[in-house]
Formats: structure tokens, sequence, C-alpha cells
């Protein structure tokens, strides 16, 4: 069973038709409410353009932000409009509503190969909630209905969910199926070594990731503040590190259970604080100052780390190794990177699963040298723990 696709739609479905797509422009803003980045609008393109193509009549929709189910001001897609303009263009017509009679008189007006963007979806109290009638409302603006939001198919909303049990066909955006296409290959059938890269501050968000990936992979290697969790365990000094005092057991029976493949930092670059980088050193992971916290791995475990990628032909990295946003405490997650970088080069498939890490390559200029950068953090750790994500469950089925 193969989600179908934009591809599998005939000339007929699609030219002339109404193309209700699913975006994910939920765009970080900078202080004066412009765009700060652009990432997730250049990523929707291939699609858009793919419709426009087609002869479709293209009408998007997405979230941005937390507007608590009524309109906001500070997250109008307004301001995401000029931006998707300038990528495409082409004109983009900005529809001041979300559903209702204004909105489909809207749609009903463009012509082929024309695009306009609905209002944030989550200003209707029923976005969250995935209520039928919202979602009956929103499949009243299309023809046919694309998702093309990886980032937000974890989520059973109206817009993700909800308006495929009424709009069919109900397809997979090049977005879309480039993530599953990704995702999916490295779990079922990875060029070995296959090798997973866990960083981040707490264990408890990656517990089901460890144990879904455990039988698949030829090693995980831990970064991050999670890995004080697993010395906790191992009975060493974690100082003012961020531990989870009742994931101690846990994390104990992990270790047990994976034996060789799980690898934790053989050192660890401590301070007394974020703020007081000038005081960094390194330690053995045996050897934390009881009045230090852990803030990045150490150099041996970055080169460790960088020798295990390079002999790798499959490596999954979600989570960074440290306070990646604060020098020095960038360096475990930059040689992680460098070395992911290094190995696409080769011939590995290198899969940055979104968030921070998507972030941290992102802003060490390595995006483009990536086999795949993610465009959703939960979206894609939700896939790697094997759940079914409901925004692709909607979907047809070939």
């Amino acid at each position: 069973m193969h989600t179908r696709t934009i591809k599998d739609l005939s000339a007929a479905e699609l030219r002339g038709k109404r193309a209700l797509v699913r975006v994910d422009f939920n765009v970080p803003l900078d202080d004066q409410g412009a765009v700060a980045d652009d990432t997730r609008v250049r990523a929707a393109v291939p699609t858009i353009q793919a419709l426009r193509k087609g002869g479709a009549r293209v009408v998007l929709c997405s979230h941005l932000g937390r507007p608590k189910g009524k309109p906001d001001p500070k997250y109008t897609l307004a301001l995401v409009a000029p931006v998707l303009s300038a990528l495409l263009g082409a004109p983009v017509r900005f529809v001041p509503h979300v559903v209702g009679a204004e909105a489909v008189a809207a749609t009903k007006a463009l012509q082929e190969g024309e695009v306009c963007l609905l209002e944030n979806t989550r200003f209707e109290a029923g976005e969250e909630k995935n209520d039928a009638e919202l979602s009956k409302a929103f499949a009243a603006l299309g023809d046919v209905y694309v998702n093309d939001a990886f980032g937000a198919a974890h989520r059973a909303h109206a817009s993700t969910e909800g308006v495929a049990k009424h709009l069919r066909p109900a397809v997979a955006g090049l977005l879309m199926e480039k993530e599953l296409d990704y995702l999916g290959s490295a779990l079922e059938k990875p060029k070995r070594p296959f090798i997973a890269i866990l960083g981040g501050s707490k264990i408890s968000g990656k517990i089901d990731v460890i144990e879904a990936l455990l039988p698949k992979v030829d090693g995980i290697l831990i970064g991050g503040a999670m890995a004080c969790t697993f010395y906790k365990a191992q009975g060493f000094e974690t100082g003012k590190s961020l531990v989870e005092p009742d994931r101690v057991e846990m994390a104990s029976d992990l270790m047990t259970r994976a034996a060789f493949r799980l690898t934790l930092p053989h050192d660890a670059v401590v301070a007394p604080a974020i703020a007081e980088g000038g005081k960094a050193h390194a330690v053995k992971r045996d050897a934390i100052p009881t009045d230090e916290a852990m803030l990045d791995i150490g150099p041996e475990s970055a080169a460790s780390y960088a020798r295990a990628i390079a002999s790798a032909k499959t490596i999954i990295w979600n989570g960074p190794m440290g306070v990646f946003e604060t020098k020095p405490f960038d360096a475990g997650t930059l040689a992680v990177a460098r070395a992911m970088a290094d190995a696409t080069s080769k011939g590995a498939t290198t899969i940055i699963g979104g968030g921070d890490s998507a972030a941290a390559v992102e802003e060490a200029g390595l995006a483009s040298r990536m086999s795949h950068v993610s465009t959703g953090g939960g979206a894609s750790l939700e896939f790697l723990e094997g759940k079914v994500l409901p925004g692709v469950a909607a979907l047809d089925q070939r």
C-alpha cells in the first residue's frame, strides 16, 4: 500500500479543478512581524508549481502559530502571501477568510494556474478539535484535496484529516511524498550500517524512538543533556546537569537491552552555567564536577561520532548534541553536521529529523549537503516511533 500523490492524478482530475492544498506555512516571525525564515514556504513551491502546470486552480490553507481558535492579527497569513508570490514569480491572492461563502467565492473566481492563500486555519475554533462541520466547510473550497503539510501530519485536525473524509480524491503533495519516501525507506530497507544519532535535553521525549529504532539500527549515538540521565543510571556524578530522576531506571533498562548498540558520549564539555562559556572545559564522563553542568558532548566523543558516521551508509539524526544556540556549546552539533555532510558526498543517505537538528544544519550552511532535511520535527519523530500519522492515513492509497 502506497499513498497516492499528485503524480497519480489524471489530467482531467486537475485541469480547471480547485486543488485545496494543506501546506505548512507555520514560519518563524521576527520582532517586526515579518517572515524570519522562508524554508517551509520554499518547500511547498514544487507542489504548487506542479499543480499550476497541470491547470489546477490552487487554493492554499495553513496554520500559523497558536492563535487559540480565534482571529489574531499577529498570526495572519497575509504576512506570507508576498513571500510566496516572490518565490513563485506569480501573484498570490490573499483571502481574509478561512471558510464560508466569501472564501468559496474567491476559490471559484480563480482562473487555471492561479493561486490564492486562505487565512490562518487556526482562526477557527473547530480546527484543532477536528470539527466535522468545519471539515465539510473546508471540503467546499476544493474539488481535490492535497496534503503537503508533513509538519502537521501527526495532528488530526479539520484541515489535515477531517477534510479528507468529505473531499476526494485526497492525495499527497510532492513534499509529503519526499518525506514519506526518505523516512519510510530508511526504516524499511536501509543501506547498512544504519545508525541513529539522538540528542536533545530529555530522554522522555526520545524513549519511544529509541525503543522503535533499537531492533532496526546497527547503533544509536546519544548526545545532549539526555546523556546525563544515562550517566546517572551508571552511577556517575552529573553535577548541575539536567537529569530526569524518574527516567533513570528506564535508562538503565534500555542500556541493558541495547548492549553494545547504544553509545554514550565518552567525554563532556562542562561549565558552571550556559552564560559562562568562557569557563567551558572538557572532562571525562565519570568526572563531571558537582558545581558544573554538561552543556555539550566533548571533543573525543565528537571525533568518535564522526568516525561512526563516516563508516555508515544510512544515518538519521534528531536532536542537538549540546546547547548549540550558544558558543562554545555548538561544537559537538557542528562536528556531527559536518561529518554527515561528508558522508552524504561519499554516497551515504543522511536524514535530518526536523526540529532543532534542522535548524542547526541550516545555520551551519550544510542543509543542501544532506540527503533530506525533514520539515516536521514532531511528525518525523512520530513516524520514526512507528506511529500512524493521521494526515497521511486519511489520504487515498494505491
